[in-house]
C-alpha cells in the first residue's frame, strides 16, 4: 500500500488539483492521508484521511508519519507531498527502480543554491526505512550552500540521519528550465509539479543570489549611499516579488481549470 501524506494550510486552492492528478497518475492502490489547517473541513472530503494538527510544516509532516506508521505495514511506502505539489506521470516505475537501489527517492532542490538535503515537496521511502532512521524534517542541521553561507532549511535533519547512518539516497533533480523562475514553477525527474510559490512567501536565497551588483559609487557621504543602495534593493526584490505571484497565479487558474498546454509551456 502507498501512504500519501500531505498538509494544507489556509488556502484549499490546491486540494482539488493535487487529489485529481493523483487519481489520474498514480496506478497503484494508495490512501492519502492530510492535515487541513485552518481550512473549512468540508474539504477534507477529497482525502482518505484528515488527521488534526497545528504548527508549522515539518512538525507536521513528522506527525502524519507517526500516524501512519501506527498502521502501516514494513513494506508500505510513504509518499510526502507538499500542498502545492502532484505528480505529471506515473512515478511509481521511477520510484520502484530507485527503492531497489537506496532506501529513500526525493527532491533535492539543487537550483536553490545548491542545497543538498532532501526536501519534502516530493520524498518516498518504505516505513521500515523511516523508521530505522527515525526520519524528520526540521532543520536545525548546518550545512554550506554552493556560495560557502551556513544554513539550514526543511530537510536539514533528515540529510543529517542519513549521514550518520551511511543511507544512500536517490536524488530527484529538476528537469524543466528557469525560465519562468529560478526556484518555483518546477518540475523534478519528469514525474512531479512543484509550484513553489503557492503561498506567495518572500524571496529565496535562489532568487537573492540575482540580485543586481551595487550601483555606480557616488561621491556622497557613507550612510545616504547605504540608505539609496537598500532602497534600489527593495525595490529590485519588490519587483521580482510581483512578477513571480503574477506567474503564479497565471499558472495556477491555468492547472485549475485543466489547460491542456500548462505543463508543456513550463517545460519550455
Amino acid at each position: 500500500m502507498l501512504h500519501v501524506l500531505t498538509s494544507h494550510t489556509i488556502s484549499p486552492r490546491w486540494i482539488e488539483i493535487q487529489t485529481r492528478h493523483l487519481r489520474q497518475h498514480i496506478s497503484v492502490p494508495f490512501q492519502t492521508w492530510a492535515s487541513i489547517q485552518l481550512i473549512d473541513p468540508a474539504h477534507g472530503a477529497h482525502f482518505d484521511r484528515i488527521v488534526d494538527q497545528k504548527g508549522a510544516q515539518a512538525g507536521k509532516l513528522n506527525h502524519l508519519a507517526v500516524e501512519v506508521l501506527r498502521e502501516a505495514d514494513e513494506d508500505d511506502l510513504l509518499m510526502f507531498l507538499d500542498g502545492d505539489a502532484f505528480p505529471v506521470a506515473d512515478p511509481m516505475p521511477r520510484i520502484e527502480a530507485a527503492l531497489e537501489t537506496a532506501p529513500l527517492i526525493a527532491v533535492r532542490r539543487a537550483e536553490s543554491a545548491g542545497d543538498p538535503q532532501p526536501h519534502p515537496c516530493f520524498c518516498v521511502t518504505s516505513a521500515a526505512s523511516w523508521r530505522r532512521l527515525a526520519g524528520d524534517w526540521s532543520d536545525g542541521y548546518v550545512f554550506s550552500d554552493e556560495r560557502g553561507r551556513r544554513v539550514t532549511g526543511l530537510g536539514a535533519n533528515l540529510l543529517r540521519r542519513l549521514e550518520l547512518t551511511g543511507t544512500p539516497w536517490v536524488q530527484l533533480l529538476r528537469s524543466n528550465p528557469t525560465r519562468l523562475d529560478p526556484l518555483f514553477f518546477a518540475i523534478y525527474g519528469e514525474i512531479v509539479y512543484h509550484h513553489g510559490a503557492g503561498e506567495g512567501g518572500g524571496l529565496s536565497r535562489a532568487h537573492r543570489d540575482l540580485a543586481p551588483a551595487p550601483g555606480t559609487r557616488l561621491p556622497l557621504p557613507g550612510a545616504v549611499a547605504a540608505r539609496l543602495e537598500t532602497g534600489r534593493r527593495r525595490l529590485w526584490e519588490r519587483r521580482v516579488q510581483r512578477r513571480y505571484l503574477r506567474h503564479s497565479e497565471e499558472l495556477h487558474a491555468r492547472i485549475a481549470r485543466g489547460d491542456p498546454d500548462w505543463l508543456a509551456d513550463v517545460r519550455r
